[in-house]
């Protein structure tokens, strides 16, 4: 097929946003080259978005979460803290967190370029992170708590649209599990790094060790935050690292996967967008379900608190913490993998939390040290349903992509709100057993199933009645273009049926 005959057949090709004139541009469309110019795109962003979005994530949530490291050396007793007001702590940057998710998802669906606005956000909390190691009492670390959610609330629904805008239905669900081990790996590697830093810089020029976590951590993140602006790609049609040719590649792929350009209309605003993600009810139902999911997995806020209570000293307490990150991380991987294989959303996000109902069972069952640490390595895999969760998302509210920005803001800046909630469910006073804490949390992953169940039937019978408009089509003439286009392809009925069938929800 000639470049000139491409053009023309190509359908989708008008739809998506145009990089030049030039021929070139086209040269990977054609039949002969289609197949190797993804495989070549695919493995160029896998190469550099991929490893970007987890260093970066390991960095956030050891900067979000290096305060509860930090109580254990010293920090409560140093800034005069009282249980409540370290509660208070963990539950105000969630205050700033979880609205701003929002906005910041509507901003970066109308700038050009999401590479330097989120590496921006990055040296941003780096240096909030930093700050924190400067505080002299409860006000001022309160304000490095509440600033510091700010610029975090841009990376992970961020990151998530971003993937929405490069890979197929296909192909997110596996890259965001990759991207998602991030957290999981942060919460092994930040435990690790934490029990080094702690234990060997205690006093050094004068200053507590947990002073040193917050500079040493703070600092790594800013250096690879402006490493992230030239990392990241952008939108596939002005990603600068990429040339002409795989930049149009990359929009027609999104185009075909649903069956449309993934790209607003002129006269869309990003208000819209907001208008139509809040009146779409899969929006609100995906809200609530996120909330009671994070209420239920908000124990990972206390994760080294919750280790301290098989009896171990501080040290120990942080190596132990490590495995059961790195198992989820494995399961995260396998379990998407499989996700994107079978194209099933709902068994394979829920059914790590029953999983981690079973480890809650056993944590309220006994005290025992083995049991308590088996438990804990099966509620660290409730992670892998929620690595899912905004994927499952961008596959229910797929178009127009501001749309489906605000709509993954919306879902997880309000399912944060679970975390902000379980800052005060795990209450010392309940400790060592936390009993009250596991029932409350898992009660809150049972409505999560319950929301899930609902939002599969749902979208099962969405796809049904869109079964039912193209089987209309398919009847009287509609039958005998296809039969025609059957015939002179040199394919079956079948297959021709197959190859007209449109878009479907995952679920």
């Amino acid at each position: 097929m000639s470049i000139e005959e491409e053009k023309k057949t190509e359908s989708f090709s008008e739809n998506v946003v145009a990089v030049s004139n030039n021929d070139d541009d086209f040269r990977l469309l054609t039949a002969e080259a289609r197949e190797e110019g993804e495989r070549a795109l695919v493995r160029k962003l896998d190469r550099r978005l991929m490893p970007t979005a987890v260093v970066i994530y390991i960095l956030n949530y050891i900067d979000r979460v290096a305060v509860t490291a930090a109580r254990l050396q010293g920090l409560e007793q140093d800034l005069g803290l009282t249980a409540v007001q370290y509660e208070s702590i963990l539950a105000i940057l969630y205050v700033t967190y979880c609205p701003a998710q929002i906005p910041s998802n509507m901003i970066l669906s109308y700038i050009s370029r999401p590479s330097l606005y989120i590496g921006a956000c990055v040296v941003a909390w780096g240096l909030t992170s930093a700050m924190t190691g400067v505080t002299t009492n409860f006000a001022g670390i309160m304000a490095c708590r509440v600033f510091i959610g700010l610029p975090e609330a841009a990376f992970y629904p961020g990151i998530m649209y971003l993937l929405s805008r490069w890979y197929t239905r296909k192909e997110l669900a596996v890259r965001s599990a990759w991207f998602y081990c991030g957290l999981l790996i942060s919460n092994a590697f930040g435990s690790l790094i934490a029990a080094g830093i702690l234990a060997k810089m205690q006093g050094v020029l004068g200053l507590a060790a947990w002073r040193w976590l917050f500079y040493i951590e703070g600092a790594i993140t800013m250096f690879f935050g402006f490493l992230t602006m030239w990392l990241l790609p952008d939108f596939p049609h002005n990603t600068r690292w990429l040339n002409a040719a795989e930049r149009r590649l990359g929009q027609v792929r999104l185009a075909e996967d649903a069956g449309e350009a993934d790209k607003d209309a002129d006269n869309l605003t990003i208000y819209d967008g907001l208008w139509q993600a809040i009146k779409d009810p899969k929006t609100v139902i995906f809200m609530f379900m996120g909330c009671s999911q994070l209420l239920g997995l908000s124990y990972i806020n206390f994760f080294p608190t919750l280790t301290q209570t098989l009896g171990y000293g501080t040290t120990v307490t942080f190596l132990m913490a490590a495995p059961p990150w790195v198992f989820a991380s494995a399961c995260c991987v396998l379990n998407a993998w499989h996700a994107d294989r079978s194209g099933e959303r709902f068994f394979h996000i829920a059914s790590w939390w029953w999983v981690v109902i079973l480890g809650y069972i056993i944590s309220l069952s006994t005290m025992a040290t083995g049991g308590r640490y088996f438990s804990l390595f099966l509620m660290t895999t409730g992670y892998c349903g929620f690595a899912l969760t905004l994927t499952w998302v961008a596959n229910a509210i797929p178009r127009p992509p501001a749309k489906r920005a605000v709509a993954m803001g919306l879902v997880n800046g309000f399912g944060n709100l679970g975390n902000m909630m379980g800052s005060y469910v795990w209450n010392p006073s309940w400790g060592p057993q936390y009993h009250q804490s596991m029932i409350i949390a898992l009660c809150s992953l049972v409505l999560s199933t319950a929301l899930g169940l609902l939002m599969r039937w749902i979208l099962i019978r969405e796809n049904k009645h869109m079964d039912m408009i193209e089987k209309s089509l398919m009847e009287g003439s509609g039958r005998e273009r296809i039969e025609e286009a059957a015939r002179l392809e040199g394919i079956t009925f079948e297959e021709a049926v197959k190859r007209r069938k449109g878009f479907r929800y995952l679920h």
